[in-house]
């Protein structure tokens, strides 16, 4: 492509096709293996984590791939330790498990809209690597995945939003509140990454300025980091097929005609 054009949809869903064989494959071998995957997705509004998700998990079987997007804590939950509310949804063996947000909240849209105490962001900072720690030591397969996009790009994004009435339902208060502090979210997530880059969970960042290409490079990453999970399907053969007549005896539906239009 050259500089600033987009991938196209055919050539996306092009490239997009042996990829999503091979996240069959990666959900066949983890279920086989028993491994467990975990795979935070973290960005800003409109960076495209929705669509990212969906691209991963579009083929595979929702009782084992789980997409967690908790809403904003209850109170009795705003009374707990603060990682027990995502602890909850973790996988078990052979899961995949991903998060649209997830406890990096704490350091995003909690530390900026002042949601949470600059003392409780402090202990959350300290906290996260050894929580993360506890995860990979245990088996856990993490992957930290931040989806960039630039400022010019978020407000085009959310100008879509506002004007799409399918799209309505993505554009929160708190997106609107948050779109006057894109530098205070630049600062957290700087402050973020310094704190919590592990060797045993380091952050990705992906360009999705370009949300195509972004999803292909992030999926293309995720595959390349987990072990070989090359696992063949098991041989299945159809049974003969029952043609027994009564089977039939009641009808099919007819399809819908077309309202008249007056």
């Amino acid at each position: 492509m050259s500089n600033g054009e987009k991938l196209g949809r055919k050539d996306y869903e092009k490239l997009l096709d042996p990829m999503e064989q091979e996240l069959v494959g990666m959900a066949r071998w983890a279920q086989v293996s028993g491994a467990r995957i975990v795979v935070l997705f973290e960005g800003r509004d409109t960076a495209g984590k929705g669509g990212a998700i969906k691209a991963v998990s579009g083929q595979l079987n929702p009782r084992q791939c789980r997409t967690v997007a908790l809403a904003a804590p209850s109170e009795r939950e705003r009374g707990q330790w603060y990682f027990q509310r995502y602890i909850e949804h973790l996988p078990s063996r052979g899961e995949i498990v991903l998060f649209d947000r997830s406890w990096y909240n704490r350091a995003g849209v909690e530390r900026v809209m002042g949601y949470a105490s600059q003392a409780e962001v402090e202990a959350f900072l300290r906290h996260a690597p050894t929580f993360e720690k506890m995860l990979v030591d245990d088996g856990i397969h993490l992957f930290k995945y931040w989806l960039a996009c630039d400022q010019e790009k978020q407000e085009e994004r959310l100008h879509e939003r506002l004007e799409d009435p399918l799209k309505r339902w993505k554009l929160s208060p708190v997106d609107i509140a948050a779109r006057e502090k894109y530098a205070d979210y630049t600062l957290a997530r700087e402050a973020m990454l310094e704190a919590t880059h592990t060797a045993h969970a380091p952050w990705t960042l992906v360009d999705f300025n370009d949300q195509r290409l972004g999803r292909l490079t992030l999926i293309r990453d995720l595959l390349a980091r987990l072990p070989d999970t090359k696992v063949e399907a098991p041989e299945l053969d159809l049974p003969p097929l029952d043609t027994d007549p009564r089977h039939e005896k009641f009808g099919v539906l007819e399809p819908l005609k077309p309202f008249p239009i007056s």
